[in-house]
C-alpha cells in the first residue's frame, strides 16, 4: 500500500539522476526488519534499516553525507562476494548474477540518490552496509521482475551480505575508497605540482637572488635551486603518500564479525581479496590478521600521517612563494603570480596571491583531520573499532582536498610564476651576506667587520673592503662573484 510521507523522511535527498519509480510525490510503501514495519519513500530503493537511520541520525544532513566513493566500494565488495558466492554455488546463479548486476549499477553513480545516510551513525558503518544491502537487494528484485520490499527472490542479509559482517565488510569498503580516491586525486594532484616546479626550476636555474635564512639576508643561490627544493618536497610527499597505500592494500573481509571468520569457508578471505584487486585494478590483498583489521584501522591513521606530512609541505611551499610574491612595491616582490581575479572590493587594481592562500587552508584543514583520525584511530574498544566512518570519510576528504589543491594551485600559480628579473638584481646587489665568500680569504673576523661597517655607513660592500684595506677592488671583484657561491667552491 502506498502512503504519503512526512516531511522529517523527504530531508536530505540526493539529486535524483538513477533508477526513477512512478510514485506520486510523498507516497511510501511499507517495508520490515527485526523491529518491525517501516513506512520508506516509494521511489526509493532503500529499506526498512536504512529509513531507521535516517530517522535516528539528522545530524547535518547536507554537508555531512558519506562519501559516494565509500558506497561505491561497498558496492564493489557486493559484487565480488556474489561472484564468489556463485562459483562456489553458495548461491543460486539466478541471484547472484541479479546482484552483481545491480551492485554494478551502484558502482557506475546510477543509484547514488539511493543513498542518504551521514557519517555520524553506527561506528561500524552498519547502517550504510545495510543500505547497499537494501538497495541491491531491491534492484536486483526489479531486475528479475519481482515486487520492491518483498524480499524475495532477493534477500539483504542473507543473499546480498553473504559471508559478510558490518565488521569486515565496511572496513573493506573504507580501503578501497581510501586507495582510489588517493591514487585518482591526491597522487595526480601532486604529480602535476611536482612537474610544475621541476619546469620552472630547469628554466631558472642560471637566475642568482639572495638567499634568505630566519628571514634575513643569506648567501646566494639560484632561483631554480630553490624551486627544486620545492620540487623535492613533493616528490617526497608522492612517495610517503606511496608508501602507505601498502598497508591500505590489506582488507579485513573475511574477518565477519570478530576476526575469526565465522560463516565463512576455509579460502574465502584470500580469494575474496583476489577478486577485488581483479575487479579494481589495485594489488588488494586478505589481512594477515583479521583481528587487527577490524579492531585497529592503523592503516589509516598511517595514511592520514603521510597526507599530513605533504600538508606541512604544501603549506610551506605555499607560503615562501606568497613571501616571495609579496609587493608589487612594497614587499620583496622577487616572483610575478598570475592576476587571476581582483583581490580587494575596495582597493582598485589590488592582486592577491590566492592560490597561496587557498592551498595554505586545505593544508590547515588536513592538518586537522589528522588529529581527528589519530584520536578515532586511538578508540574502539577489544575486538572492533567503533570510529569507522568518520575515519574514513575524513580521510577521503583530506585526500581530496589536497589533490584539488595542488592540482590548482599548479596550474594558476607555478604554470604562470615569472621572476622580477630587476628586483631579484637590486636585492642580490644589496645583501651583505656577500661577504660570506671573503671567509677563506681574509678570515670571519675581518669579513665581518666589513659587513658591519658597510651596514652602519649605508655603504657597499667593495668599498669598505677598500677603506679597511683589508682587499683591493681587483680582489674583492674576483672572489666576491655571486654566480659563483651557488655551489662548492674551495678547491679539493
Amino acid at each position: 500500500m502506498l502512503r504519503h510521507l512526512s516531511s522529517s523522511h523527504r530531508r536530505g535527498d540526493r539529486k535524483h539522476h538513477g533508477y526513477k519509480h512512478k510514485a506520486k510525490h510523498g507516497e511510501t510503501r511499507t517495508e520490515s526488519d527485526a523491529m518491525g514495519e517501516i513506512e520508506v519513500p516509494a521511489d526509493k530503493l532503500w529499506g526498512a534499516q536504512t529509513q531507521r537511520s535516517h530517522d535516528n541520525f539528522p545530524i547535518d544532513l547536507d554537508n555531512s553525507r558519506m562519501p559516494i566513493e565509500i558506497v561505491h566500494a561497498m558496492a564493489l565488495v557486493k559484487r565480488s562476494c556474489a561472484r564468489y558466492n556463485i562459483a562456489e554455488s553458495l548461491i543460486d546463479e539466478r541471484v547472484g548474477s541479479a546482484i552483481m548486476a545491480a551492485a554494478k549499477e551502484v558502482m557506475e553513480g546510477k543509484l547514488d540518490d539511493h543513498f542518504p545516510l551521514v557519517i555520524y551513525q553506527t561506528g561500524s558503518g552498519t547502517q550504510t552496509n545495510m543500505n547497499v544491502n537494501e538497495v541491491v537487494a531491491n534492484r536486483a528484485i526489479q531486475l528479475l521482475g519481482g515486487e520492491v520490499g518483498t524480499k524475495v527472490p532477493v534477500h539483504p542479509n542473507d543473499h546480498v551480505n553473504m559471508g559478510q559482517s558490518s565488521n569486515d565488510s565496511f572496513p573493506t569498503a573504507m580501503h578501497i575508497a581510501c586507495v582510489q580516491v588517493i591514487d585518482a586525486s591526491t597522487l595526480t594532484g601532486l604529480a602535476m605540482l611536482r612537474d610544475a616546479l621541476e619546469e620552472k626550476a630547469i628554466k631558472y636555474a642560471d637566475v642568482i637572488k639572495t638567499g634568505r635564512t630566519h628571514t634575513q639576508d643569506a648567501t646566494p643561490l639560484s632561483l631554480g635551486q630553490e624551486l627544486s627544493g620545492y620540487m623535492t618536497q613533493v616528490e617526497y610527499g608522492i612517495s610517503r603518500v606511496q608508501k602507505s597505500l601498502d598497508s591500505l592494500y590489506n582488507l579485513a573481509l573475511g574477518g565477519t564479525a570478530v576476526g575469526t571468520g565465522l560463516n565463512t569457508t576455509m579460502g574465502y578471505d584470500v580469494r575474496i581479496a583476489e577478486i577485488i584487486a581483479e575487479d579494481s585494478g589495485f594489488p588488494f590483498q586478505t589481512a594477515p590478521n583479521k583481528f587487527e583489521a577490524l579492531a585497529a584501522h592503523d592503516a589509516i591513521v598511517e595514511a592520514s600521517g603521510a597526507l599530513n606530512t605533504v600538508a606541512a609541505s604544501l603549506y610551506k611551499i605555499a607560503n615562501d612563494i606568497r613571501l616571495l610574491a609579496s609587493g608589487p612595491r612594497c614587499g620583496i616582490g622577487e616572483l610575478n603570480l598570475p592576476a587571476n581575479e581582483p583581490g580587494s572590493s575596495i582597493m582598485p587594481g589590488k592582486v592577491n596571491p590566492t592560490q597561496c592562500e587557498a592551498l595554505t587552508m586545505a593544508c590547515v584543514r588536513v592538518m586537522g583531520n589528522n588529529t581527528t583520525i589519530s584520536m578515532a584511530g586511538s578508540q574502539g574498544q577489544f575486538e572492533l573499532n567503533t570510529f569507522k566512518p568518520v575515519m574514513a570519510a575524513t580521510l577521503i576528504e583530506s585526500a581530496r582536498l589536497l589533490g584539488d589543491a595542488a592540482a590548482s594551485f599548479s596550474e594558476r600559480c607555478i604554470e604562470g610564476l615569472e621572476p622580477n628579473f630587476d628586483r631579484i638584481d637590486e636585492h642580490l646587489r644589496n645583501s651583505l651576506m656577500l661577504v660570506t665568500a671573503l671567509n677563506p680569504h681574509i678570515g670571519y673576523d675581518k669579513a665581518s667587520k666589513i659587513a658591519k661597517t658597510a651596514y652602519k655607513n649605508g655603504t657597499t660592500l667593495r668599498e669598505e673592503a677598500i677603506n679597511l684595506d683589508f682587499l683591493s677592488g681587483e680582489e674583492f671583484d674576483s672572489i666576491v662573484d655571486p654566480s659563483k657561491m651557488t655551489s662548492p667552491t674551495l678547491p679539493e
